[in-house]
């Protein structure tokens, strides 16, 4: 039994057809270190399948919260269905262990790379269309995403970091988060983007992601934890006892 059908059985995936289960979790990667096995990477049925999410998980919240308007609603499934959201899924069911990397790629951590992760749980969720229809795949994918669908969040914890960022520091100093470049490192299919966020001439916090969009969030998420744990109050203490030097030692001024 190989990685496929071993994630198949444990998951007790819906898909019967195994030449799609393996299409949807073989990377392009693979495919370049093995171009005489003749098969297809899985970047066609993640196309499929994205569309398939989106239909999916909006379909479950306009049931699971009635009070919510449109944008509740479409920050809810923002949330869900982004890269880091989607990789999260693939990361509960392991998909990781599954995928068929080429060795470099494998060796570089892509079975615990977001993007890779959330594309093969795009590409699964198409191949189960094809292979047993829509309402199969509807009830696979809520029932992954039951935890994010059912989750009571507030508006302000929907939005993303770089809109809370941004209305931080338009309250505090009036000013726009900027966004630097330092690197973008490796061959154009696999950039890693390091990227920093500056306020008022500040650097705040800094992100690395495989696009400068993703960099970017996880800048202002960084710049988010820094000004929550400055403004976070200090605990008072009861002052503690000098403590006397240790013999042959000055005390610290």
């Amino acid at each position: 039994m190989d990685r496929t059908d071993d994630l198949v059985a444990r998951l007790g995936l819906p898909i019967s057809d195994r030449t799609l289960a393996v299409q949807a979790l073989t990377h392009s990667s693979w495919i370049h270190e093995h171009p005489e096995a003749g098969q297809r990477h899985n970047e066609r049925l993640e196309f499929l399948g994205d569309a398939v999410i989106s239909l999916a998980i909006s379909d479950a919240l306009y049931a699971q919260h009635p009070d919510d308007d449109e944008g509740l609603l479409s920050s809810r499934r923002a949330v869900i269905v982004s890269t880091t959201g989607l990789a999260r899924l693939g990361t509960r069911l392991g998909l990781g262990d599954g995928l068929r990397l080429g060795e470099g790629e494998s060796q570089r951590g892509g079975r615990l790379r977001p993007s890779l992760l959330a594309s093969a749980f795009e590409a699964l969720a198409g191949a189960i269309l094809l292979d047993a229809g829509w309402e199969r795949t509807r009830a696979w994918v809520t029932e992954v995403a039951a935890p994010e669908i059912a989750a009571a969040l507030s508006p302000s914890a929907l939005k993303s970091p770089k809109s809370r960022l941004q209305e931080h520091t338009q309250r505090s100093t009036g000013g726009r988060p900027e966004y630097r470049v330092l690197d973008a490192l490796g061959p154009d299919h696999e950039k890693v983007f390091r990227i920093e966020v500056v306020v008022a001439g500040l650097v705040l916090g800094m992100g690395v992601g495989p696009s400068r969009r993703v960099a970017e969030t996880n800048a202002a998420a960084a710049a988010l934890e820094a000004l929550e744990a400055r403004d976070r109050p200090t605990r008072s203490r009861r002052p503690s006892r000098p403590r006397a030097a240790a013999p042959g030692h000055a005390g610290v001024a």
